[in-house]
């Protein structure tokens, strides 16, 4: 049911966890199930410009704690109130921020608006399937209806979208990078990836194996960081051969066309080799580990949103 902004709610929101990783705010959001009352906002609409993604969440709690993201950080305390009340009431609700909404002292800086479909989260069983397929490092969707005020999971889409009269928000695993290379350049870049909450698998020479054994799949970067091609030989066949979004190996213009040679004669097609991003990066040429760590994890990063925008 659509409502305007409530009146002040009795607790004072109060953010209680910095994220805006999916599988932290649904894990969040069960845990506090598990304590009391909680609400999952959702992102569902977008007019103009929004710093957010449709289906981007806030988890409120029902003692005022709140985590996740639907703007830049400018409403979210204000949907943290809306949600405490729609659980006091015991009943959802959508509200609009900035363009389109009535309320002239909650601007968006991007100058768009948005709506927000809070949810009092009766039945966990949803937000657990989701947990369960990411920890199976495989998608899922909710589908919420909020004529029913129900969440369900659902086939996901290709990207959170309505289907008919549902909102369906789509989850998928976090990138995982297969790092090849024993070289400053990849010690750097296992440091950056670390702190950007990727899932790093280290892969020795001769371990190509152990590659498989991780887990190559469509949420996968493989990047390759050496200075010698028969050392990312194997490990080089394993990627090509597997559905990694991403593929990326060291080396001036020069070393891959040797690369190229190499592959062409093991009979490897024009369409396989294409996918190795080389020189590898987004910006180059680069003269030290740390700006070379930037531009290939910068390079995964757009590599990632143009495949699962």
């Amino acid at each position: 049911m659509n409502q305007t902004l409530a009146p002040r709610a009795v607790q004072v929101p109060v953010r209680g966890l910095f994220s805006d990783d999916p599988y932290e705010l649904l894990r969040f959001a069960l845990d506090a199930h598990a304590r009391g009352g909680v609400a999952l906002a959702t992102l569902m609409e977008i007019r103009g410009g929004a710093a957010r993604t449709l289906g981007s969440h806030v988890i409120v709690t029902a003692d005022g704690r709140f985590c996740g993201y639907v703007s830049g950080g400018c409403v979210e305390a204000a949907v943290a109130s809306e949600a405490l009340v729609a659980m006091t009431q015991g009943c959802d609700r959508t509200v609009k921020f900035g363009d389109g909404s009535p309320f002239f002292d909650i601007v968006l800086p991007c100058g768009g608006g948005i709506s927000v479909a809070i949810h009092v989260l009766k039945n966990p069983g949803a937000m657990q399937h989701v947990l369960d397929c990411l920890d199976r490092r495989q998608p899922a969707a909710l589908s919420y209806s909020p004529e029913r005020q129900t969440l369900q999971p659902a086939d996901p889409p290709h990207r959170a979208c309505w289907i008919e009269r549902d909102f369906v928000g789509v989850y998928r695993p976090r990138t995982r990078l297969v790092l090849s290379g024993k070289t400053i350049e990849a010690q750097a870049v296992a440091r950056l990836a670390a702190a950007s909450g990727y899932d790093v698998v280290i892969c020795e020479q001769g371990e190509e194996g152990r590659a498989t054994a991780g887990g190559i799949d469509p949420f996968t970067a493989v990047v390759l960081l050496h200075h010698d091609l028969d050392a990312e030989a194997a490990i080089l066949q394993t990627a090509l051969r597997s559905p990694a979004f991403y593929i990326g190996a060291l080396g001036s213009t020069r070393t891959h066309r040797r690369r190229i040679e190499r592959l062409t004669a093991l009979a490897f097609g024009r369409d396989e080799i294409d996918r190795i991003k080389a020189p590898i990066g987004m910006f180059g040429p680069t003269r030290d580990a740390t700006s070379l760590a930037l531009s290939v994890l910068a390079d995964v990063a757009a590599a990632r949103l143009a495949a699962y925008a």
